[in-house]
This record gives structure tokens, C-alpha cells and sequence, in this order.
């Protein structure tokens, strides 16, 4: 059997030709021939990917484009499927080798200079003998009756079109092995693939959208779900939807990341779909003019503020209430608060309310109860990030978390105590960096005390410091309380300790889910393993332990 990189691939929506393919060449390639899968190729701004690589020593190099289901070419064109959609698998596969003979060249690997073919493989679809394409002569095309001896016809196309360069050598196989594999899954795989896996989740949020459809008729709607599964963009959507209606809309949440977001997208909508106040429940009774107060006084904020806007809100002309208040993040409510909020309605009993909410990022130590009877709608699609990150996060939930996204990078863990975690989580960013992350795709999360630079940021104002965050122009230093609702390709999460060891488990699985392509988890790997329990411990046995030191 050849070495197989992956293992076990998994190929993104169901991928039977592919794994016909790719399972026919490992049962026939020799041990000393190395076959990848699904590899993703970024030479500056040209991403490609080639499906099945077969890299053989004394032999040569074969790309493989792998066409399913039904293929014809007709007058030049090529067409898949039942409605004959158009494709054109010979320019994919020719420009995708053309970008890694680059890349070879470029780092100075002999495989570049190795013969090298490309191949279409129809894996469904018989192709008669007689046919003869000028871009694809028959002997580089592999069909449905060709696969039982894939590997033969693999050599021949190398041999007789691989041109008349050498044949590569053990040494030179390795070599290509360690360039592909050195940078598989994290560098190659996941930066060529984040931005197409990044709009499949957007797209798969959007379709959210038909849940509000089905609950239009209700004045009162609970949604409950966890982290990544859209509550914030239906919360953003339903208050939309409402002021287009004519409702006067207040759109609210908790904390300051999440009301700087919303308050950054309702901006960009047409006048008419904008709610009548955008933000903090806190700025709601200080904008009616309740005095401000300090962020050490407790008091202020779960009694005094409550009461306050209770009693502005009954002083308020009716036309400054709200036929329709949406809230997003409504664990971190505090009881006082909806009691207040219900008499910012114009009519308390009938008017309008829609909260979203996920008990487990219950971070804060509040018990508040939206007053709606209504069973909730739940929602179990996790259709923010990977599967690797979605399962990791699901096992410190109770309920159900199905994965939507593609399979990824392996979360990968620094094992290193509570009071090393911010030194190493800075090692990891600065590795995430020279790997070729961007660095506004990167953000680094505390659970314990804040990371320095975010005291330093914080300085001159929360207004200017989440604006930095949303220009996505440099890495985001953040705590996980302050970033529920918000998220970023790459998060490393700093488990530096907690304030309160009851809720450390909802802060590990807040930070956690943060994260949308990778997830770098820093801190005493046993004891997370501890507070999450034994499908934590099961999950993160599929981790990759990481050591970013120089």
C-alpha cells in the first residue's frame, strides 16, 4: 500500500468519484509511491486545488481532475450532470499542476523538474477507446471500466506525456512529501480553502432565514441554540424585518463587541429597515437620561439601571416606545432587566418580543427568564465553523450540536500552565502569522486576566478599540466575556485561569466556538480535559499537540 496523506480523507459533499478513485489507487499503487488527496495549492493570489496526487518514485507525478456522475463533451464542451452544466476539468487540473511546478521551483525541489502528468478521471462515466480529444488524448483519461486498473493507467499517462524530464527518485519523493505534508493541513489545506468554506457557512446562515418565515404569525418567539448555529444574524434579521413592517424596533444585547457589531450593520441598511435604537440594554435608559455609573459598581448595573429605565419608560411620550424589542445574547439578562424592558413597550402585553439565547454560554452569574410561555424553537446546526471545531464545542453543551461545516484543521493544543498560557498563546500567534495567516483573521482570548495589550487598547475608549477589531487589520487581543457574538477564521484561546471555576466550563466553550477555520486552545491540557468531562477528553484525543517556539 502507498503512504497516504491523509489518512483518511474526508471528501467535502459526498465525494463518491473521488473516493472510488482515491480507495482504487491505494489498493494498487506500489509501498514506495505516495498518494494525497484534496490538496490545496496558494501560490500569492492563485488558489487551486488538485483532487488526487500520486507522487512515484522511478515513475513520475500524476494530477488528477476527478469528474462524478454523468460527463459528456459535446462540440468541444464539457457538461456534468443531469442538467448538463458546464465544466472544464482538463484547464482545472492543467493550471493546478502549472501552480505546483511553481511552487516545487520555487523552494528548490527536484520533483519540479520530474515528469509530470495531468489526468481526468470520470469514475461514472464509460468512454469509448476511439475517442480523442486534442486537449486530452484518451490515454490521459481514466473511465468508469478503467478504475480496476487505475494504477497502470496512471503510469502510462506519465510515461507517455509526462514530457522529457527525469523520473523522480525516493529523495525527491520525500522531499515533496515533507514540503506538502510539513504545511498539511494547517498552512496549504486550510488557507486555501478558509475563504470558499467561510461563504458556504455564510450561505448556510442566510437559509436560517426560513424559520422566521415559519414563526412570522408570532408576536412572542424564544430561539435557542448554540454557539454558531445563527442566532445573531436571525436577531439582526427579525429587527429588520420588523422596522420594514413599520415597527418601531429597539435591537439589544449585553455586551459591547456584540452592540458595536450590530450597531455597524443595521448602519448599512436603507432608512426603512432600521431599528429606532441599535445596542447596550445599558445605553437604552442613559440615552432617556439615567446618570451613568462606574464598571466596579455592581449595583449599579443589575438594580439601580433596571430600576431606572422602568421609570423613564413609564415617563416616556408613547411614541418613543417600541412596538417590537429583539434581543440578542438573552442568557446575559438579569430578571430586574426584563421586567423594565416589558414597560418599554407600548403595549406590554401584546407587543412585540423575540429573544435569542444559549444556556450554555451563560457566563455571568444571572438567572433571568424571558417572559414569553412559548415552547422555544431550538436550533442544532453548528454553521459557523469546522467539524473538528463544532464536535470539540458540542461536547461541552448539553444537547444535540450536528456540524454543517467542512472537515478542517486539527484543533491543536499547548500544553502549558495557567500562568504560562499568555507567553505561549503569543508564540502561537506569531507561528500562526509566519504559516501565512493574516493577522485581522486572528484573534487571542483570555479566560482569566486580560492579556496586556488589551488593557493597553482599551485605554483610549471601547468605541475606538472594537473598531479596530471589525477593520480586521491586526490580530484582536479580547477576553471570551466580552466576545459572545462575535467571531474570527483563527482563534487562540488563552485558558490563563477563570474568576469563577463554576462557569469555567461555559467560558472554555464560549472561547472555543469563537473560532471558525482553527482553533489553537493553550493552557493545562488535563484540567480542560477535567472540566469538560469525558467527551471533552474523547474530542481532544483527535487534537494535534503543538509546540509554537521557534
Amino acid at each position: 500500500m502507498p503512504r497516504l496523506y491523509p489518512d483518511e480523507p474526508d471528501f467535502r459533499d459526498g465525494g463518491t468519484a473521488e473516493r472510488t478513485l482515491w480507495e482504487a489507487l491505494r489498493d494498487q499503487l506500489p509501498d514506495d509511491a505516495a498518494l494525497f488527496a484534496n490538496v490545496g495549492l496558494q501560490d500569492e493570489a492563485t488558489e487551486r486545488e488538485i483532487d488526487v496526487l500520486v507522487a512515484w518514485p522511478g515513475v513520475g507525478l500524476a494530477a488528477i481532475e476527478v469528474k462524478g456522475g454523468h460527463v459528456t463533451r459535446r462540440d468541444g464542451q464539457w457538461r456534468q450532470g443531469a442538467d448538463l452544466h458546464p465544466i472544464d476539468p482538463v484547464h482545472q487540473v492543467q493550471h493546478a499542476r502549472h501552480v505546483l511546478t511553481n511552487l516545487l521551483s520555487q523552494h528548490g525541489l527536484s520533483a519540479a523538474r520530474s515528469r509530470f502528468a495531468h489526468v481526468v478521471a470520470l469514475p461514472h462515466t464509460p468512454v469509448p477507446r476511439d475517442v480523442d480529444a486534442p486537449d486530452l488524448p484518451r490515454t490521459m483519461l481514466i473511465d468508469r471500466d478503467d478504475v480496476d486498473h487505475a494504477a497502470w493507467a496512471v503510469k502510462r499517462a506519465i510515461e507517455e506525456h509526462g514530457g522529457g524530464h527525469g523520473v523522480p527518485t525516493d529523495a525527491d519523493v520525500a522531499a515533496l512529501t515533507r514540503y506538502l505534508v510539513g504545511q498539511f493541513p494547517s498552512q496549504v489545506d486550510v488557507l486555501a480553502t478558509s475563504a470558499e468554506h467561510e461563504d458556504h457557512l455564510d450561505h448556510l446562515t442566510r437559509d436560517q432565514a426560513g424559520i422566521l418565515d415559519s414563526f412570522r404569525a408570532f408576536s412572542r418567539l424564544q430561539v435557542v441554540g448554540g454557539a454558531g448555529t445563527g442566532k445573531t444574524w436571525l436577531a439582526l434579521e427579525q429587527a429588520r424585518r420588523r422596522a420594514r413592517a413599520g415597527d418601531r424596533v429597539a435591537l439589544l444585547c449585553y455586551s459591547r463587541g456584540l452592540a458595536r457589531y450590530l450597531t455597524r450593520i443595521t448602519r448599512t441598511w436603507r432608512p426603512p429597515e432600521r431599528p429606532a435604537f441599535v445596542g447596550l440594554f445599558h445605553d437604552l435608559p442613559i440615552s432617556w437620561g439615567a446618570p451613568t455609573g462606574s464598571d466596579d459598581d455592581s449595583d449599579y448595573w443589575e438594580v439601580d439601571l433596571p430600576a431606572h429605565l422602568g421609570r423613564l419608560a413609564d415617563q416616556r411620550p408613547r411614541s418613543e416606545l417600541f412596538d417590537t424589542v429583539v434581543v440578542d445574547e438573552a442568557q446575559d439578562f438579569g430578571e430586574a432587566w426584563w421586567t423594565s424592558l416589558m414597560r418599554c413597550l407600548r403595549d406590554p402585553d401584546t407587543g412585540r418580543l423575540y429573544v435569542f439565547l444559549d444556556e450554555a454560554q451563560r457566563v455571568f452569574a444571572r438567572d433571568g427568564v424571558a417572559p414569553i410561555d412559548l415552547p422555544p424553537v431550538v436550533l442544532d446546526d453548528n454553521l459557523r465553523s469546522t467539524k473538528q471545531i463544532a464536535q470539540l464545542c458540542g461536547s461541552l453543551r448539553e444537547g444535540l450540536t450536528r456540524p454543517r461545516g467542512w472537515p478542517g484543521a486539527r484543533v491543536r493544543i499547548v500544553d502549558v500552565p495557567y500562568d504560562e498560557a499568555i507567553g505561549a498563546a503569543d508564540d502561537a500567534v506569531e507561528a500562526l502569522l509566519a504559516e501565512g495567516w493574516e493577522p485581522g483573521r486572528v484573534a487571542l482570548l483570555a479566560t482569566g486576566r486580560r492579556h496586556p495589550l488589551q488593557v493597553e487598547l482599551t485605554g483610549s475608549g471601547y468605541d475606538e478599540y472594537w473598531d479596530g477589531f471589525f477593520a480586521e487589520t491586526d490580530v484582536f487581543y479580547g477576553h471570551v466575556l466580552g466576545f459572545k457574538g462575535l467571531e474570527r477564521s483563527v482563534v487562540v484561546l488563552a485558558v490563563n485561569g477563570f474568576r469563577d471555576l463554576e462557569r469555567a466550563r461555559s467560558l472554555l466553550y464560549t472561547g472555543m466556538s469563537r473560532a471558525r477555520m482553527l482553533l489553537v486552545v493553550v493552557g493545562p491540557r488535563a484540567t480542560i480535559e477535567q472540566l469538560g468531562g469525558e467527551a471533552t477528553r474523547h474530542r481532544m484525543s483527535d487534537s494535534e499537540a503543538w509546540d509554537p517556539r521557534p
